[in-house]
């Protein structure tokens, strides 16, 4: 439920949205207790028996409606999600584009790849027909962060919807508004739906917790590691389970043979747009010597001119949530305390809300800057001396979610020796804007995957079935009934058919 009351709310009963560059209020919504929390679940429960009864055909018509709809609705919603979330109304825009390739991509290619296959049985089980089928896993609860409030989000919610289940949506308290405004543009453009196929519970960290221990079929997160951890420990309760999409240290590696402006162009941009807070944007950057010197002055260059702001002329807005201000000082301050320099901004560049680039260079690799999220429009810039040094010192991270490499000759070999989910060869983030392409990472950046193929099947169970087309008299291999001869006749067919293999 959401309140068009601007007033500050009792923080027990309802959560006061905020715009994080004014302090302005932008609205009210009713924080979600247990019992709400459980209600929305039943009511989502209900609504799955039709919702999973569909053909695909017939989902992929919502789908595509509410798509529509949200294209409807764009220059509001753009406009909400600037106030809510503080980016600029452009990168407002793209986001939401992104958001709509994802979910023109589920909504067409569920059928084809949760269709049921039929599967060979086998020349021993050549008397049976099998077939394998996807079941829809039922309620879906999704747990979304405030960071990309449409696009993230959206990469479980339209795969997990495509794939014919239910979702009870947690926004994130930062990003209230925006997330309500998503699930209120699915029920316009589908009122002949039950209500429950896609619905929204509002509140702080309990609420989710709370959604984690109800009767949801599977929990999808994206947020910090550590809460991620906690979600994991608190679903095993009840053996549900979990997508977790969690922080990244992402690394660019910039090789001899790079194009220098165009690596230099991506990391100024990877590191600094949307204010830094991005879990797959640029943190780390490995450059060659060779090329140290151009590369360096070149980013120097770009970001001497970027300044944040919430006005149409700033390049990125406001941190997000006020405590990460915080985190990013401190990351700075540690950086130079262990012997980085920075060669743009510092500490000074810190002005909250807002915080100017900041690019430190040679900074110890022990130091948080190096070793912890920083989510923040800074960079770390090391110099290296060989792309194996690079490739070693990018994989020497607990998080392992995405990177970049720039090379002119050597980017996809560079690119398969990296320990993480996705990467971009002489780009960066590109693969977030392909549908087809999965998202996720290893280690501290999560388990399972969201987008693409495996995003769809994410939110289904696997449901195999043998069907005896005849009987074989004699051949029952799976009763007492069987006969000596039959043993027999296995004995000499087994090694004819796996035992000549040199």
């Amino acid at each position: 439920m959401t309140s068009t009351d601007t007033k500050p709310a009792d923080h027990d009963t309802a959560l006061t949205s905020v715009n994080p560059a004014t302090g302005e209020v932008i609205g009210t919504h009713v924080i979600a207790d247990d019992d709400a929390v459980a209600a929305a679940v039943e009511k989502a429960r209900a609504a799955a028996a039709t919702w999973g009864a569909l053909s695909f055909d017939e989902r992929r018509g919502y789908l595509l409606r509410w798509s529509s709809r949200l294209v409807q609705n764009s220059e509001k919603f753009c406009e909400l999600i600037h106030a809510e979330n503080g980016k600029p109304l452009d990168d407002a825009f793209l986001e939401l584009m992104l958001a709509l390739e994802h979910i023109a991509w589920a909504a067409k290619h569920a059928k084809k790849i949760l269709s049921p296959k039929k599967i060979y049985p086998g020349a021993l089980m050549s008397n049976f027909a099998a077939r394998l089928e996807q079941r829809p896993l039922g309620v879906i609860g999704v747990i979304g962060p405030w960071n990309y409030p449409v696009y993230t989000p959206n990469g479980s919610i339209a795969y997990a919807l495509a794939a014919g289940n239910t979702v009870v949506f947690k926004p994130s308290e930062f990003s209230t508004s925006i997330g309500n405004f998503l699930a209120d543009a699915f029920a316009e453009a589908n009122p002949e739906l039950p209500e429950g196929v896609f619905v929204t519970i509002n509140g702080y960290g309990a609420t989710g917790a709370a959604l984690v221990r109800s009767d949801v079929d599977k929990i999808a997160f994206t947020g910090s590691t550590a809460t991620g951890k906690r979600i994991m420990a608190a679903a095993a309760e009840n053996l549900t389970p979990i997508l977790l999409e969690c922080g990244g240290k992402d690394a660019v590696i910039v090789a001899a043979d790079a194009d220098i402006k165009a690596a230099a162009d991506a990391v100024a941009w990877g590191a600094t747009a949307n204010s830094g807070q991005t879990c797959a944007g640029v943190e780390r950057v490995y450059v060659d010597r060779s090329v140290r010197d151009k590369f360096v002055a070149e980013v120097k260059r770009i970001l001497t001119d970027i300044k944040p702001g919430s006005d149409d002329k700033a390049a990125y807005g406001p941190m997000t949530m006020p405590s990460q201000v915080d985190i990013v000082r401190r990351h700075i301050e540690d950086a130079l305390k262990s012997g980085g320099t920075a060669v743009l901004g510092g500490t000074e560049s810190v002005k909250a809300p807002f915080i100017e680039p900041v690019v430190l260079m040679d900074v110890d690799e022990s130091s948080e800057a190096v070793c912890e999220e920083t989510f923040g429009p800074t960079v770390t810039i090391r110099t290296v001396d060989s792309v194996d040094e690079a490739v070693e010192l990018a994989n020497n991270s607990k998080y392992g979610l995405a990177a970049a490499v720039y090379s002119k000759e050597n980017g996809l070999d560079i690119a398969r020796r990296l320990r993480v989910g996705a990467t971009s060869v002489n780009s960066v983030l590109a693969f977030a804007a392909i549908p087809g392409l999965p998202f996720g990472g290893v280690g501290d950046s999560g388990i399972g995957r969201i987008h693409g193929e495996p995003g769809l099947r994410e939110f289904v169970r696997p449901h195999s079935i043998a069907l005896q087309r005849f009987a074989i008299p004699g051949m029952a291999l799976l009763s007492y009934s069987r006969t000596n001869s039959t043993m027999k006749l296995l004995r000499k067919l087994v090694p004819f058919l796996h035992g000549r293999h040199k």
